[in-house]
């Protein structure tokens, strides 16, 4: 019996031993798997983070491009060696960039909470400046230092976007928009308020059209926007002005010949920041189009009259601007053809005029058989004062626009212009005309001026999201001095000193892009 008890016990626990090395050999339920699900409450593109109910869109594009007579990054050749027409001048630029954009969006019971982030990678060909030379040899220095040759190309400026960044292996990183959206505010760096909704861009790719105002970089600001309905809605904003609506504050002291043909009529006293600018905006948004009107008030804070505090300083000034937009759509031209126009008026808040990519001097070199050469130069500014002084505020206004229309589902074409004026006032006149910067000068002096510019563009999409395009741009500056000027020798730009005559100058560009959308 004890022999028998032993054999079927040892049998059972083998039994249980097998039995149980059979069930975890078994399958068990595994966890869901959480797929990545289409998010249709905000349009095409969207798709909910998995084990979360928000919603992500990533966007984007990628960007080839070379500018012909241009000014560095797609501009024209306002200022600096761009406009020097020597040999100090670039006949091409050439650019790659990568845009990419995060779109975030949740439901909650105070309505949608939205982020959205913006960031281009862009490297861009680098320039030459001229640095003079006592040897009479010019010398050109940059960031990157001196080569055997004594040349030197210049480099990114503190990773600015719309700098050069002309490095072997180097580039920049900018930052475009990053922003959040909840309950009406808008908190962060967006466009502004001010702006047209098309910003710098009625119906081109050329970035420095004057005639209105354009954050095409974003602004920090803190908005709430009103929506009525039916396509109505109203926004009060307080923005950043530090960042791109400034010009400059001129204190007429600081005057040079050299600077003043710079097209800098004195040192910028700019003080420190003490009030954001204010805007209010109204929009009507319909299915013929879009009306809009802004207003800005901007505070002009200058800092001394001398090099210290004890100097004094003359009293801040609020300067103002107001724009109206209108875009008309559906117009019997074609499908999709569409005519956008703007018109500004400022007074001591000239960026509102002169956007963020517009040049605010311009010193431009041609051909004279007076002279040695020719020049036109002019400069932009909020306000001008001199010496125990008040701010004088410096007048703008101007306008752009460009029609678009669709030959085909493939091609389209846009005709786009603008136009401004600077003025100023009669003492602020007399302030830069009176400076001993101008005691060469034979002939009228005057600093207003006109800047007008026209182009036409080609686009030619393929396929979805391609797109090449041919961009050429006409633009006059219409300076208002003339006669003769001598100054000493230029060196930023290798001019000798010499006779110039001042008349108006032209010049012209060409961009070449291609682009494809994610």
């Amino acid at each position: 019996m004890r022999v028998a008890k032993s054999l079927l016990l040892g049998t059972a626990a083998g039994l249980i031993a097998v039995g149980g090395a059979q069930a975890a050999d078994l399958p068990v339920k595994a966890k869901a798997v959480e797929y990545v699900k289409v998010c249709s409450l905000y349009g095409a593109g969207f798709y909910y983070i998995p084990g979360s109910d928000t919603c992500i869109k990533l966007g984007g594009y990628l960007r080839a491009e070379v500018a012909l007579n241009a000014g560095g990054n797609y501009s024209a050749q306002y200022n600096n060696v761009f406009a020097a027409n020597n040999r100090l001048t670039n006949y091409y630029s050439m650019r790659a960039r990568e845009d990419l954009n995060i779109d975030t969006r949740t439901a909650t019971e105070y309505g949608v909470v939205r982020t959205y982030f913006d960031a281009v990678f862009t490297w861009t060909t680098g320039n030459y400046v001229g640095a003079g030379s006592g040897t009479g040899a010019t010398q050109y220095s940059g960031t990157l230092g001196l080569n055997a040759a004594g040349t030197g190309l210049i480099g990114s400026s503190s990773g600015a976007v719309n700098g050069t960044d002309g490095n072997l292996s180097g580039g920049a990183l900018g930052v475009y928009y990053a922003f959040i959206q909840f309950a009406g505010f808008t908190m962060g760096k967006s466009v502004s308020q001010f702006d047209a909704p098309w910003i710098n861009y009625p119906g081109n790719n050329f970035d420095q059209l004057v005639g209105g105002s354009g954050s095409t970089n974003g602004v920090n600001q803190f908005t709430y926007t009103f929506d009525f309905g039916q396509g109505v809605t109203a926004a009060i904003s307080a923005q950043d002005q530090t960042q791109v609506y400034q010009t400059a504050i001129w204190n007429t002291a600081g005057m040079s010949t050299t600077g003043v043909l710079g097209g800098a009529y004195g040192s910028n006293n700019l003080g420190g920041s003490t009030s954001p600018d204010i805007v209010g905006m109204v929009r009507v948004d319909q299915a013929w189009g879009l009306f809009q009107a802004s207003v800005a008030a901007h505070d002009n804070h200058v800092a001394y009259y001398g090099a210290s505090e004890a100097t004094g300083h003359p009293e801040d000034k609020w300067g103002w601007a107001v724009q109206l937009a209108l875009s008309i759509k559906n117009i019997p031209t074609g499908a999709g053809d569409v005519i956008n126009i703007s018109g500004v008026y400022t007074e001591g808040a000239s960026r509102y005029n002169f956007q963020e990519l517009a040049a605010t001097s311009y010193s431009m070199f041609g051909s004279s058989s007076n002279a040695y050469q020719s020049i036109g130069f002019a400069g932009v500014s909020d306000a001008v004062f001199g010496p125990g002084g008040n701010l004088e505020l410096t007048k703008t206004y101007g306008f752009r626009g460009a029609y678009t229309h669709n030959w085909n589902p493939y091609w389209n074409t846009a005709l786009y212009g603008a136009w401004a004026a600077v003025n100023y006032s009669g003492t602020a006149k007399s302030l830069i005309c009176g400076s001993a910067a101008f005691a060469t000068l034979t002939g009228t002096c005057n600093p207003d001026f006109n800047i007008g510019q026209v182009g036409v563009i080609t686009r030619w999409t393929p396929v979805k999201g391609l797109t090449f395009s041919a961009d050429f741009t006409y633009s006059h500056l219409d300076q208002k001095y003339s006669g003769v000027i001598t100054t000493p020798a230029l060196t930023t730009v290798a001019k000798p000193a010499a006779a110039y005559e001042l008349k108006d100058q032209d010049t012209y560009s060409l961009l070449l892009r291609a682009q494809r959308n994610w």
